[in-house]
């Protein structure tokens, strides 16, 4: 069996712990709940997205079973937005959807979409969809409704760092489902390169970038500060650190380990929140009725 521990970065964990003792942050995260954000987003999608299935353009739809089987997590509803710019993301806690464009789809081959519906899927494994929704929530202006108040400044910074590193995980994800090549592929062609280019691309090359960006990032404390001034907004991290990371982590035996190790055999069990006592999902970080914390 596998479990999110097997691959997460580590950078990922000591983000979410950082931000998990934030004080203040279950107080945000309680409000956005309470605001009903999941429904309305799950409105919008389904109204204005194709939602796919085993009838409706089942070619793109079949991507997503054998990947949610290999992995051992329940199916999400899975939607295509008519959207020429390639993307794709997950929203929801309760009710989680994996959405892709037609941009995606039309850039990607059968591979790559594979890595980028497991990386979707690695934020489902890993429980980052709630903070996610926050983060989203936040930069769509909290403030400005004055929700959150004072509490939304120090938070959104703290919750896009671990955002950023949290991409690094369902890096991994993806490798697992594909491969680090594939990945580090998928990696050039999302930063808008033709195939005709990307194909050709040294990896490992590209990868020494980031080695060289960490030296200009640790060149004294201005050029740190110019650096962490350029990145404290950004959702992702830079393509080259991507890259490399995830180069990396395929040489490992940690990687080595997993790609071998049965897969697939996760199982969905039901509980009761501590708190108030009623049903939950294993998925959930807090609870639903009470908004406690589990």
């Amino acid at each position: 069996m596998i479990n999110p521990s097997d691959f997460i970065h580590p950078e990922d964990a000591a983000a979410l712990r950082q931000l998990e003792n934030i004080p203040g942050f279950p107080t945000l995260v309680k409000k956005v709940l309470e605001l009903g954000l999941e429904p309305m987003r799950y409105g919008m999608n389904m109204a204005s997205c194709i939602r796919l299935s085993p009838t409706q353009l089942p070619q793109l739809y079949n991507h997503l079973p054998p990947i949610c089987q290999r992995l051992g997590i329940e199916e999400p509803e899975f939607y295509l937005e008519m959207n020429p710019v390639p993307n794709a993301y997950t929203f929801g806690d309760t009710k989680v959807f994996i959405t892709i464009t037609s941009g995606l789809v039309d850039m990607m081959d059968d591979e790559e979409l594979d890595a980028v519906i497991a990386h979707e899927c690695g934020h489902i494994m890993c429980r980052h969809v709630l903070y996610h929704s926050v983060a989203e929530y936040l930069l769509s202006g909290a403030d400005a409704i004055g929700i959150i108040g004072s509490l939304a400044a120090p938070i959104k910074l703290a919750i896009w760092y671990w955002y950023r590193k949290s991409e690094l995980s369902c890096d991994r994800c993806a490798s697992v489902v594909t491969s680090p090549e594939v990945v580090a592929r998928t990696m050039a062609r999302l930063a808008g390169g033709p195939k005709a280019i990307t194909n050709n691309i040294n990896m490992a090359e590209w990868a020494k970038q980031a080695d060289k960006y960490d030296e200009i990032y640790n060149d004294g404390l201005w050029n740190k500060t110019l650096q962490i001034s350029i990145t404290m907004g950004m959702s992702h991290p830079f393509s080259a650190v991507r890259v490399r990371e995830i180069l990396k982590w395929g040489q490992s035996a940690q990687y080595q380990n997993l790609v071998h190790k049965p897969l697939g055999t996760n199982t969905v069990t039901t509980g009761k929140c501590p708190h108030c006592g009623k049903t939950i999902s294993p998925s959930w970080t807090y609870c639903k009725f009470c908004k406690g914390k589990l």
